[in-house]
């Protein structure tokens, strides 16, 4: 009996197909895309920035990038943080959106950014991510770390564990509110994870970074307008988060959905690090999204859960198992190049039930020319059982002969 890998066409109506790599694997290494390096790619517009990247969330693909590794401050962006470990502990029913939460004389006294709450209100965690994420405020951000973490040293240590987990290898938290520190770094590569993860893990709550305007009750309502100014200049906006020090200079995580016919919403995801001002931060992060949206072109070829391919299964209660992808399957490609990319499976021959639903059957090879684009991992669609004996024992005497 063979038990190689089999390279073919998949049996679909278009002959040349698109797919995304595994998913978040490629934003685990935020590798530069494999059309970067191509001679006909799209090169991106001049950004004033001392780092950036510009991530397609849909397709799972870097589209530009400029000093994603290098060690930056990360002021309020750290808040990205403190926000999915708080929704994290929503999710887990550790505390509700209900749960009113004490201020402390550290929360109270916090500089910088704050949406002015005081040790005499008992303020509730819906509030509190409002002020955090809508005000960027620094006090609400004790006060959600205090109530989830008990103290902030503890919430930190949660934090970077949380870092790690995502794989975020080159972030360091030293607290909750984004302050200068020593020590508290992240780089454009890990910001980019986290802020998809946070996405993707997290959609119920999302809503918050779209809200323009909040003050809670007794607090100053000058105070009240969303510091993302893209909200207010592009409706396809709707997050994700601004930081400013000194030393960060100005900073904007960006995102953006648009509608495409034939692929429905697409997401792109701009970090932008240390630009010179606030309107710069604003002005560069647009002309980047601009750009990835008009220079790289989506296409989804397949729906969730929908058959790559049908091929023959031997030794089952049924002939053939369908095999495909668990999420929709879709590419970023530059602008004018779909024609150039092919695909081709490579799996195990022969196919011996049984098979389980979403047990691994082998890869989608995506191509543009000659460039390997990626891989995107195919599972059983369906379960397929063992044959009977008497099945069993006439396909095994078909592939002997075979």
């Amino acid at each position: 009996m063979r038990n190689s890998y089999l390279f073919f066409e998949p049996p679909h109506p278009m002959k040349r197909i698109l797919s995304v790599l595994r998913p978040l694997a490629i934003l685990a290494a935020l590798a530069p895309a494999a059309f970067g390096a191509h001679a006909q790619a799209p090169q991106p517009p001049e950004i004033a920035a001392r780092a950036y990247i510009l991530l397609d969330v849909t397709a799972n693909q870097v589209l530009a990038a400029k000093n994603i590794d290098a060690p930056v401050e990360q002021a309020s962006l750290t808040k990205l943080m403190t926000a999915y470990l708080v929704f994290d502990a929503l999710r887990a029913e550790k505390i509700s959106l209900q749960q009113n939460l004490p201020v402390s004389e550290r929360a109270w006294k916090m500089p910088g950014s704050r949406m002015f709450i005081d040790p005499t209100m008992q303020v509730p965690v819906e509030d509190l991510l409002k002020g955090m994420i809508v005000q960027s405020g620094n006090d609400a951000a004790m006060a959600l770390a205090e109530g989830v973490g008990a103290t902030a040293e503890n919430f930190v240590k949660l934090m970077n564990e949380q870092a790690k987990a995502l794989g975020m290898q080159s972030t360091s938290y030293k607290n909750p509110e984004g302050l200068t520190e020593p020590g508290h770094l992240s780089t454009a590569r890990d910001l980019g994870l986290l802020a998809t993860r946070l996405m993707k893990d997290f959609p119920q709550h999302m809503h918050y970074y779209a809200t323009k305007q909040y003050s809670y009750p007794g607090t100053p309502a000058s105070n009240a307008n969303n510091r993302n100014t893209l909200l207010y200049r592009d409706p396809t906006v709707d997050g994700l988060k601004t930081g400013h020090t000194a030393a960060a200079g100005y900073c904007l995580v960006a995102t953006a959905k648009r509608e495409f016919p034939g692929l429905g919403q697409r997401r792109l995801l701009s970090i932008m690090l240390g630009a010179a001002s606030e309107s710069a931060r604003a002005n560069e992060s647009q002309k980047l999204l601009n750009w990835g949206y008009t220079a790289f072109e989506a296409v989804k070829l397949f729906d969730a859960g929908q058959p790559v391919a049908t091929p023959a299964v031997w030794k089952g209660r049924t002939s053939q198992l369908k095999i495909g992808h668990e999420e929709a399957i879709v590419m970023t490609v530059p602008a004018g190049s779909t024609g150039r990319i092919t695909t081709r499976i490579a799996r195990p021959d022969p196919l011996v039930a049984p098979y389980t639903k979403g047990q691994s059957i082998g890869t989608l090879q995506v191509m543009l020319g000659d460039q390997t684009l990626g891989e995107v991992p195919l599972v059983a669609l369906e379960d397929v059982q063992e044959a009977g004996i008497l099945g069993r024992a006439w396909d095994a005497i078909r592939l002997w002969i075979k």
